[in-house]
């Protein structure tokens, strides 16, 4: 994007020249790092940083960002060129509202620097880590959760150059931390995968393992480090050039890093922070000592519906996942997804009703000043599908209850990269297991029936007891078979 001639970029430069109520809380440079964040994306920077400068704001502390790009220039670049400052935006129906955001003390980028990044984890400063770097970057098999050491992640851990994966720059910042003794630190998954606290303790533990640590810094990180759980909720989708038009138009001045949100903001947080964490509290997160049922409740319905909505949405050729829910019927088969399976499949926190929480997730999807792509949902699904779908349907068939809805999702998947939508349109497939889905497809007849048992093959994304169980296959057979023929209208039309 070009600078608009006169009206400058956002920076401390310009601060003044903003109005009064789109400045930020915090002044970049004031307040000293005691976080990093690795996966400086459009996500962390409308959530975590958000409450993180709100926090600061309300009762202080030594805690601004440390953002890390794992890959990306185009952002550290832009960040930089603007003292660390972007701008939020806010959209609803009612209007926008756009403030600047402080909460940046630094950025960096690893791939250019890794040495850096494994100096900034080491740092008795840091006290804790927050990560938003999606699914695929953890390394996890989805169903087992085992590593999955790639050749790239695999040198990591055995020390071959600079690390260039999250498992290996995490193993190698907290070796260098156990060696300088540098105090205690959290590590905080900010991700959706189900049990991200856990996950990323099984994730440190396997690969301190595969690297052969010795036991002194095992034992070390054993017991300095901690891993709570969170559960993060806010719909942001990627930045556009009209993101950046109404912020540069809010603002008066042009931000090249800014990005655009809904109202709505959550974050559930395990309250194990040893070195110190900010007052995330003051700022309206929720501090408890179990986030499980939260991330179930969020993962299951809010994230569980999203990508039903994407995938149906971008088989009948809808845009956006607000366009998607103008489909006939398709909002009263949601409703019965979530009432029928999903609100049947768990617990949820005291008090929730997850119909209820179901109703205002579906009204902040139809938000139409959040344009969020289908196609951006739909990406990565084999990594998504697991806890989104399948651990529903687990749950439902231990049970002994049948998963009708849950089964339309699956098969609205295995449509999906099958690769066209209804009217014959290309669907892109951009997922880590591209090349596997591809090609245990062309390995069996391209049929409805061939595609799901194909589909059903890819143990790194079916566990066994819902591959092998006939009631299930029978149901996703049936529903791919109606999406084959019929396209998704008819086929909404003839369940609702």
């Amino acid at each position: 994007m070009a600078l608009t001639v006169g009206t400058g970029r956002l920076g401390l430069a310009t601060l003044r020249r903003l109005p009064a109520d789109a400045r930020p809380l915090l002044r970049p440079g004031t307040v000293p790092a005691g976080i990093v964040h690795l996966g400086l994306g459009a996500f962390h920077r409308a959530h975590q940083a958000v409450f993180t400068e709100q926090a600061v704001a309300a009762a202080g502390g030594d805690w601004g960002i440390v953002g890390v790009a794992p890959r990306s220039t185009d952002l550290v670049t832009a960040l930089a060129a603007q003292d660390h400052l972007f701008s939020v935006t806010t959209c609803s129906g009612a209007g926008n509202h756009t403030r600047a955001v402080g909460a940046l003390a630094g950025v960096r980028h690893a791939a250019s620097d890794p040495a850096a990044v494994v100096a900034l984890l080491a740092d008795p400063a840091i006290r804790v880590v927050t990560l938003t770097v999606t699914e695929k970057a953890y390394q996890l098999e989805p169903g087992s959760g085992r590593l999955r050491p790639d050749p790239a992640l695999a040198a990591d851990l055995r020390g071959d150059g600079p690390p260039a994966t999250v498992p290996g720059l995490l193993v190698r910042g907290l070796l260098a931390r156990a060696a300088a003794d540098a105090g205690p630190v959290a590590l905080v998954s900010c991700d959706n995968l189900p049990a991200n606290g856990r996950r990323l303790r099984s994730l440190v533990e396997q690969a301190l393992a595969y690297a052969g640590t010795p036991d002194r810094p095992a034992g070390w990180v054993a017991g300095n480090v901690t891993f709570p759980g969170t559960m993060v909720d806010r719909i942001v989708p990627a930045s556009t050039a009209q993101t950046l038009a109404d912020a540069e138009r809010a603002l008066g001045v042009v931000d090249l890093a800014a990005v655009a949100a809904e109202p709505y903001t959550q974050w559930v947080i395990e309250d194990d922070f040893p070195g110190g964490r900010p007052a995330w509290e003051r700022a309206g997160a929720i501090l408890t000592d179990d986030a499980g049922a939260w991330e179930k409740l969020k993962l299951r319905t809010l994230n569980g519906v999203h990508s039903t909505t994407a995938y149906l949405g971008a088989l009948a050729g809808r845009e956006t996942v607000a366009d998607a829910l103008t489909l006939p019927h398709l909002p009263t088969v949601l409703r019965r997804l979530i009432a029928e399976d999903i609100a049947a499949s768990f617990t949820p926190p005291d008090g929730v009703s997850v119909v209820a929480y179901g109703d205002e997730v579906l009204g902040r999807f139809a938000n139409p000043a959040i344009r969020h792509r289908t196609l951006q949902v739909a990406m990565d699904g084999s990594q998504k599908l697991p806890q989104r779908i399948l651990h529903t349907i687990a749950d439902l068939r231990s049970a002994g209850a049948p998963a009708r809805w849950a089964t339309l999702v699956v098969a609205a998947w295995m449509q999906f990269v099958r690769g066209c939508a209804d009217d014959g349109t290309v669907l892109p497939l951009d997922d880590p297991l591209a090349g596997r889905i591809r090609a245990a497809l062309a390995a069996h007849p391209d049929t409805p029936a061939g595609a799901a048992d194909a589909l059903f093959g890819l143990t790194e994304v079916f566990p066994a007891e819902v591959a092998g169980d006939d009631e299930v296959r029978a149901a996703v057979t049936g529903w791919l078979t109606d999406l084959d023929r019929h396209g998704v209208a008819a086929t909404l039309a003839g369940a609702a």
